[in-house]
Formats: structure tokens, C-alpha cells, sequence
């Protein structure tokens, strides 16, 4: 069941950047604690340009995550211009570099350089609950038949926006994505803001590298199924990743947005 208000473990982290900045030895104190853990080993990879506002904030939320599984914290900056990379290096998680753009380009650097069993993907402008990594990485230990799980994602309104309509819109989302599941492939909804594989036969099916016309994390989800095994969607409420919801600024209004949803299902 989806959240209709922003549950109290995500809104704390509802900051502005100089906040984290001043509570970086923090964020450093918590991540030296997940990477000393004993448990199975996780490489969290965060792909991230031009990300100096909420880079901190997302990087502070996976810091908080309760496990006792072993967490490193990736994240690779496509050749940011602002602040991220210093951000990301003050922070203690492990920071790489990817000259050329793309999104796909940076999770694969991600995958090349992660030292976990398994890979969970994350985005920089998002929020993740403390239950995230043991809800996403739990059903891959127990079940070797399942070769990647993915989750929700819920909106975090900006400016102009209002929890209140974005919820309304996530609920038609859903019924949209129940009928266009049935008509075309679920790997369409595998997100690179909260997906997750082993490492090894990530790399086995070459990584994000896909054809032109795809999108990068459904196409790994393909590959990933007909080589391992299938998908599981987990969509308990504490699994949601948080997002902003700058798209829909792009965009300009909501309906706006779900004009362009409308446009895509019609056409396939």
C-alpha cells in the first residue's frame, strides 16, 4: 500500500545541503559502521551530475540504513561541474569518476568497481528508507531463481506541488502500469532508483550496455531474466525510494505529465 503523507524516517532527511554539510563527520562515522558490518556484502551504486544539492541527503539516508549486512556506498560523478565530488569524497563513501555522459555509462563504472556479492542500484536525488537494503537484497539471498528485484518509487513534492496530488497521480500510475503489464514486458518497470542483482552475473549479461531505443535498467532486467532467473517487484511500503519530483517541474503541471504517460500507453 502506498503512503499517502511522507513517512516520518524519509521527511527527516528533508534538509537543505549546508545541513549535511555541517553534519558530514556524521555521515562518515555511519558509513565506516555499515562497511564494518559482517553479513553479507552490498555495493550500493549512485550515479550522480551535477548533484551538489542533494547528493549528501541521499548518501545520509543509505548511511542510516539498519542492517547488519556488510554496505558499501558507491557513487560515480559523470563529470560534474558543481560541488559533488568534493561532497561525495568528504562523505566517506567511495567515490569514481566517469568522463563520458550517460546514465549508463556511470552504472557500469559503478558495477566495474563494486566489491559486493550484490548490487543495488540508487539515483542522487533520492531518499531511501532505513529497511531499503535488507527488503531488496533479503529475497535474492533465499531464492536463487530470482535474478533481480525492483521497487516503487513515490514522489516528494517541490515547489508548486503538494504531497495531496502527487499521491493521486502515483495511484493512477499503478493502474496504468497493472494494465500495461499485462499487455507488454514487466522489465519495463525495473528502475535504476531502486533495483537490485548479484554482481557477477551482472557483469556476466555486460552490465547497462544496451540498443539504442532501450531504456538502460529494463534492459538489464531482460538479460537478467532470460540468463538467471526472474523478476520480483517488492512493494512493501518501507521499500518505496523517495524521489523529487523535478520531472514534473519540467513539465510544468501534473497533467501535463500524465499527458505524456497517456501519450506513451497509447502509442506503445
Amino acid at each position: 500500500m502506498r503512503p499517502a503523507s511522507i513517512p516520518r524516517y524519509i521527511s527527516r532527511f528533508l534538509k537543505d545541503e549546508f545541513w549535511f554539510v555541517e553534519n558530514i563527520p556524521a555521515i562518515k562515522e555511519k558509513i565506516n559502521t555499515l562497511e564494518s558490518q559482517e553479513g553479507p556484502f552490498v555495493s550500493v551504486v549512485v550515479p550522480a551530475y551535477n548533484e551538489e544539492k542533494s547528493i549528501l541527503r541521499t548518501i545520509a539516508s543509505i548511511a542510516d540504513t539498519q542492517t547488519t549486512k556488510r554496505v558499501e556506498i558507491i557513487v560515480v560523478d559523470n563529470n560534474s561541474k558543481d560541488k559533488t565530488r568534493e561532497y561525495v569524497i568528504k562523505s566517506g563513501a567511495k567515490y569514481f569518476f566517469e568522463p563520458d555522459p550517460g546514465v549508463d555509462k556511470a552504472r557500469n563504472k559503478g558495477l566495474a568497481n563494486a566489491s559486493g556479492t550484490y548490487v543495488l542500484n540508487a539515483d542522487a536525488d533520492t531518499i531511501y528508507s532505513p529497511y531499503w537494503v535488507d527488503l531488496m537484497i533479503d529475497p535474492l539471498i533465499k531464492d536463487k531463481g530470482i535474478a533481480c528485484t525492483h521497487g516503487k518509487f513515490s514522489f516528494i513534492p517541490d515547489a508548486g506541488h503538494n504531497r495531496a496530488k502527487l499521491y493521486m497521480y502515483e495511484l493512477i500510475g499503478d493502474v496504468f502500469k497493472r494494465i500495461n503489464g499485462g499487455m507488454k514486458d514487466k522489465a519495463m518497470y525495473v528502475y535504476g532508483c531502486s533495483s537490485a542483482y548479484r554482481r557477477e552475473q551482472g557483469l556476466a549479461v555486460d552490465g547497462y550496455n544496451h540498443p539504442p531505443g532501450y531504456n538502460e535498467d529494463g534492459y538489464l532486467g531482460l538479460k537478467l531474466r532470460k540468463e538467471y532467473g526472474r523478476l520480483k517487484q517488492i512493494s512493501k511500503g518501507k521499500s518505496i525510494a523517495w524521489t523529487s519530483n523535478r520531472k514534473f517541474v519540467n513539465d510544468k503541471t501534473l497533467l501535463g505529465r500524465m499527458f505524456i504517460k497517456l501519450k506513451y500507453f497509447l502509442k506503445g
